[in-house]
């Protein structure tokens, strides 16, 4: 639009002609909006609100004598607030190069002041003490011009042909060195050692490497010999079970026909034998039984041959005495006991003929001769009547 006027980001736009600005100054401040100027009877100016920088080197004389160069950077730009911008417009709105070229040379006159009141140790080992120090002290200056100062890098010291800083480092580059090289031995022993573990580790790695490539080379041979003996294992298997079921089979028919054997010879045969024997012990039985018998009535036979003999015996032991002279002391009863005497004499031959024979005593046919036989006397008594009555003597 004609007339209308907007400020670009960094920048402040001042309008002159109509009414003041704030504070009386003789313009307005206009930042961050446009604003409608009207052509001829106003002007507008623009003032940077960029950053900007100074460079400062300055020779500068510490406490302790020694002239030191001293190069330091300041960084600022001018306040954001009106009051700054009024103020920087007012110095520097015609020629803004002016603003580096002004605060060069007031941080310089602050530099030289504040490297006076320090000695060179402590300019070179307290760099941020000295930096801080000339910002405070260049602080209320520079907000009279309107600028704001953001940083201040002192970036070099540096004493020229005196070698005071060389010399004051001297001992600390010993000891640097020193422990450089103490940490290089240090770098150098760990690295030897990190390259005999890491010699160590691959000679390890290398010997298991080869452990498991041997085992892996052995399962691999067993594999392969197992799969080569598995055609023939098989077979043997195969015929093996073969056999075992041949055999089987023999065994199975062996046992079928020693059943068969059992049931058409053994059994027969032992039912034979059992017969024959039964038929022998039958026999033997018969046999022994008839030869008892047989026995039994020889025995018999002979006793009552002996008994139908035993008057004869006595009659012919009688005849012996014919001839004797015999007192008869009792009578009647010294015959009897000559009787008796003489059947007793029978008796005894009996005996003896049987005990020859073989003939055992105490049988039926023994009880039934002396029952036969009884007592002598007694029979005489039965048959004359009369009683013995003393001894008979014999001569």
């Amino acid at each position: 639009m004609f007339g209308y006027r907007v400020p670009a980001p960094d920048q402040a736009m001042l309008i002159s002609g109509g009414r003041r600005g704030l504070g009386g100054a003789p313009f307005r401040v206009v930042t961050g909006h446009g604003k409608f100027v009207l052509p001829v009877f106003r002007k507008t100016r623009f003032l940077t609100l960029s950053m900007c920088e100074a460079e400062v080197v300055e020779n500068c004389v510490t406490r302790q004598g020694i002239a030191l160069s001293v190069r330091a950077v300041i960084a600022f730009k001018v306040g954001n607030d009106t009051e700054s911008i009024v103020n920087a417009g007012q110095r520097f709105l015609s020629d803004q190069d002016q603003m580096s070229v002004l605060t060069g040379r007031i941080f310089a006159g602050h530099l030289r002041s504040i490297i006076g009141s320090m000695t060179v140790e402590e300019i070179v080992t307290e760099r941020q003490k000295l930096a801080t120090e000339v910002l405070d002290t260049s602080k209320s200056e520079m907000a009279k011009i309107g600028l704001h100062v953001d940083s201040l890098q002192i970036q070099s010291i540096d004493d020229g042909d005196t070698g005071y800083i060389d010399a004051m480092s001297a001992p600390h580059k010993a000891a640097i060195q020193r422990q450089a090289q103490i940490a290089q031995a240090k770098a150098t022993q760990a690295a030897a050692e990190a390259e005999q573990e890491a010699a160590r580790n691959q000679a390890e790695y290398a010997r298991q490497t080869a452990i498991v490539q041997a085992e892996y080379s052995a399962e691999v041979e067993r594999a392969q010999a197992k799969a080569a003996q598995a055609g023939p294992l098989a077979e043997a298997h195969a015929q093996q079970e073969v056999l075992d079921a041949r055999t089987e089979l023999a065994e199975r028919a062996a046992q079928l026909r020693q059943q068969q054997l059992v049931a058409e010879v053994v059994k027969p045969a032992e039912a034979d034998a059992e017969r024959i024997r039964v038929l022998a012990l039958a026999e033997a039985e018969r046999m022994k039984i008839q030869a008892e018998a047989a026995a039994s009535y020889d025995r018999v036979a002979l006793d009552r041959m002996l008994i139908d003999q035993l008057p004869l015996i006595v009659k012919e032991a009688a005849t012996g005495l014919s001839g004797a002279n015999v007192n008869v002391l009792n009578g009647a009863d010294g015959l009897g006991e000559i009787a008796a005497g003489l059947v007793g004499q029978g008796l005894t031959i009996l005996e003896s003929v049987r005990n020859n024979l073989g003939t055992p005593t105490g049988t039926a046919e023994s009880a039934d001769l002396k029952r036969y036989l009884g007592a002598p006397a007694q029979r005489q008594d039965a048959d004359g009547g009369g009683k013995s009555e003393g001894p008979v003597e014999i001569e």
